[in-house]
């Protein structure tokens, strides 16, 4: 080859540098776009309106419910009329996977702080423990701020049927595991209008619910599954403009 070609090659490549590569490291830069790279931009249903989850072909909404919150206050679905909120079952004197969920609960808390229409149900399944009192603790523990956060306790077989029928989230007493209760990380996303809500697989089904146990900084837990708070973020966000 001619020693003109090298000198071409060269000054094409040289070019490409000063036009590409600064744009490429800023993209690796900006933590959100490689976020959305990842969770959204493969996904051709990621632009898609929120499915409703469905029973029989008709969407499923939230049964009602009644109980009392951390101050002692009876909350009720009705409550959460006109708000898009988050849903978990857990309980306060759990030593696994609680404390996660809850940890991302607060990081949703405080990136949604400007909207005054979101909000989060936590309902103990330890409700003979679980007392307003302990919930109240519990909640200053976590630096809940968001009034629109209620712990919620009251009747054992309500809780538990609100969870395994209402919710279809598993919650159970087992004097064999950890904390003597098992129950699903999962996180339930409910509109304004009460109805459940999911984004679509990447095979546009709905994924139903919200992985609750792992951090958008660890982004990955030792089983290989992704983080889907980032994603929950991004829904919460689309319902409320809704």
């Amino acid at each position: 080859m001619k020693k003109y070609s090298y000198v071409g090659i060269s000054f094409i490549v040289l070019i490409f540098g000063i036009i590409f590569i600064p744009r490429i490291v800023n993209r690796v830069k900006d933590t959100s776009v490689v976020k959305n790279d990842r969770m959204s931009a493969d996904n051709p249903y990621a632009n898609e309106k929120l499915a409703y989850l469905k029973i029989n072909g008709e969407p499923r909404k939230v049964p009602e419910f009644a109980f009392l919150d951390q101050d002692s206050i009876l909350i009720t679905n009705h409550d959460y009329k006109g708000k898009v909120f988050v849903a978990e079952f857990f309980f306060t004197s759990c030593p696994t996977i609680c404390p996660r969920m809850n940890r991302n609960l607060v990081y949703l808390q405080n990136e949604l702080k400007e909207y005054p229409n979101f909000g989060i149900a936590s309902f103990t399944i330890n409700p003979k423990f679980d007392t307003p009192t302990r919930l109240k603790k519990y909640a200053e523990n976590y630096k809940v701020t968001d009034p629109d956060w209620h712990f919620l306790t009251g009747d054992r077989e309500d809780i538990y049927d609100l969870a395994n029928a209402g919710f279809n989230i598993y919650a159970a007493e087992n004097p064999e595991v950890p904390g003597g209760f098992e129950h699903n990380g999962y996180f339930a996303l409910i509109d304004k209008d009460g109805y459940m809500r999911s984004r679509y697989d990447q095979s546009g089904n709905p994924i139903i619910y919200y992985r609750g146990t792992i951090g958008v900084e660890e982004k990955m837990d030792e089983n290989g599954e992704e983080e889907q708070i980032t994603v929950l973020l991004e829904d919460i966000k689309k319902l409320l403009e809704e």
